[in-house]
């Protein structure tokens, strides 16, 4: 399998999928050593894994289940990254979007329209929560990692507020009122957590790859990221160009936080936070660098850590592999599929010009 790989990334059409190969095949390698170090048949364990994601149809539906969020937020830093921004903002778009979901329940809409409203206000909700870091960027210099950050932690607290104060339910003081049944997506498969919002994150990709490959605000979005001097001396405009980055990013991750709750249950949050949603965000830059940034590509990877995710539980059943181990083995493949993306993204930012870079800083400071 090495040799093959090796000869699928001599391709050039094929490069991606050769490197892919043998990250993967390296990861697994590393993870098998770890297995047996500590006692465990790497065999049978590997076997679980994938049988457990993807050798079945109920595998298969878990998969794409637990891969309908991570689409979303993965779309949110790829497009973030492909114009030379470093979004991490996910996280706090995720709850907002969320929370925007739930809020819809107090409105009053006709159960027709409900689930539209409901997309569509999560949707402007994280899109407007992504413009601050846009704002704070492009008029203070303001780094987005650090904004970002920021933001992740107050959109965390202001969900708690929110679901303490104005959307807890009036039956039960612990939890916020429910997503109305209009406004949920139907289950696909029965048994499964598989729902129809699964459509949504694909039709969403395929959308970003137009955006970004077929119109012309892609093509300067693409071409700031890649050189910005370059962009910048063919009249380019980077504030608007990083105003639509962070605009994108901010309706992805919306619809992530939305569309979670309105597919798999429970349809509401709970006073300690909104656990189906923890790390969505997070978890979404992983499934980004495994993708190599791309929508197409981030449709197979998110698949396939979904697939992790579903095939880790059965690891543990049959194989008898702590979960503990069973993260550690996940995460090395991960890791390992990730590597080839990470090195381009650090040998872009080796080739920037540090001195360049703050002198752009200032003048959108001045």
């Amino acid at each position: 399998m090495a040799r093959l790989s090796a000869k699928l990334a001599a391709i050039p059409g094929l490069r991606p999928v050769g490197e892919s190969s043998l990250a993967g095949l390296i990861g697994m390698i590393l993870g098998a050593l770890l297995l047996l170090l500590y006692k465990f048949n790497p065999l049978l364990a590997y076997e679980s894994l994938f049988a457990g994601g993807f050798g079945s149809l109920y595998g298969w539906a878990e998969s794409l289940a637990n891969a309908t969020p991570l689409i979303l937020t993965a779309l949110t830093f790829a497009v973030g990254l492909r114009g030379g921004l470093f979004n991490i903002g996910a996280e706090g778009q995720v709850y907002v979007g969320a929370l925007a979901a739930v809020a819809t329940g107090l409105l009053p809409v006709p159960a027709a329209l409900r689930l539209i409203v409901t997309l569509v206000l999560a949707l402007a909700a994280g899109a407007l929560w992504g413009l601050v870091p846009a704002l704070l960027k492009m008029t203070r210099g303001v780094h987005e990692v650090i904004s970002t950050i920021m933001l992740n932690w107050i959109a965390y607290f202001f969900a708690f507020y929110l679901i303490a104060h104005t959307l807890s339910s009036p039956l039960n003081g612990s939890r916020t009122i429910r997503i109305p049944p209009a406004a949920r997506f139907g289950v696909i498969l029965p048994g499964t957590d598989l729902n129809y919002g699964i459509l949504v994150s694909i039709l969403l990709a395929l959308l970003f790859y137009f955006l970004l490959w077929r119109t012309t605000v892609g093509f300067e979005l693409r071409a700031v990221g890649y050189n910005p001097r370059a962009a910048h001396y063919a009249g380019m405009d980077e504030h608007s160009i990083g105003h639509w980055a962070f605009l994108l990013g901010g309706v992805s991750a919306g619809l992530a936080g939305a569309v979670q709750l309105m597919g798999r249950p429970p349809s509401y949050a709970i006073l300690s936070g909104i656990p189906q949603l923890l790390n969505l965000g997070f978890d979404g830059i992983g499934v980004a660098m495994i993708g190599r940034n791309h929508p197409l590509g981030i449709l197979l990877a998110a698949v396939f850590f979904g697939g992790l995710e579903a095939g880790g539980r059965t690891m543990e059943l049959v194989a008898g592999v702590p979960l503990e181990m069973v993260r550690v083995v996940e995460g090395l493949i991960l890791i390992a599929l990730a590597v080839p993306e990470l090195g381009r993204f650090l040998t872009y930012l080796r080739h920037l010009n540090p001195l360049e870079l703050l002198s752009r800083q200032r003048r959108r400071a001045d």
